[in-house]
């Protein structure tokens, strides 16, 4: 008696994960198929994982402080407490460890463009299709990332990079260019 949905996902499940996610039935029915299509077993290893979402090895990254390749309980605990807590300073600074690809201490253009690919990958497809024009692929909403929220508030030229403080300064006071920096899904 209907304990799935159209999509092959069981309706309990559905219910589950549109209460506490906020996703919509499509947008769930939609993943839940491609998923079984890259995962038909229903599970996915961590290769796997990291092979499907390039950002899940930025997201490690980030959290890896020692560069060793794992995370210890103290990295965890606190990769735990950025990612959950409510202070927006605190996940602006996560931010910036995802930008900051090598780690460095600044964020380069080419960073920008490596982080908004894999942003850009979160997006449904059907979502995709309804960005502005100069957000419609990776490469323009780097562009416009940089540009427009980085390069211009700063007076950077193309060759330049993006201080920690810079980047939380740049991102915080501009609704726009938060947005660019994660996959809101509401």
């Amino acid at each position: 008696m209907g304990n799935a949905q159209s999509g092959g996902i069981p309706r309990e499940i559905l219910d589950d994960l549109k209460l506490t996610t906020r996703f919509s039935d499509s947008e769930i029915t939609q993943w839940y198929e491609n998923f079984q299509k890259q995962c038909p077993t229903g599970r996915i290893t961590l290769q796997q994982f990291e092979e499907i979402y390039a950002y899940a090895q930025h997201v490690f990254r980030s959290f890896d402080t020692n560069d060793d390749g794992t995370l210890d309980f103290k990295e965890y605990v606190v990769a735990l407490h950025m990612t959950s807590s409510g202070k927006s300073t605190l996940k602006l600074e996560w931010a910036f460890s995802l930008f900051d690809v090598d780690k460095n201490g600044y964020v380069t253009k080419p960073e920008v463009t490596e982080l908004s690919q894999a942003i850009f990958d979160l997006i449904p497809k059907e979502k995709q299709a309804n960005l502005p024009s100069d957000e419609s692929t990776p490469e323009k909403r780097a562009e416009k990332l940089w540009r427009k929220h980085l390069q211009s508030r700063f007076s950077l030229t193309h060759a330049e990079r993006v201080a920690e403080g810079e980047f939380i300064q740049a991102i915080q006071s501009n609704e726009a260019a938060l947005r660019l920096i994660q996959y809101d899904h509401k």
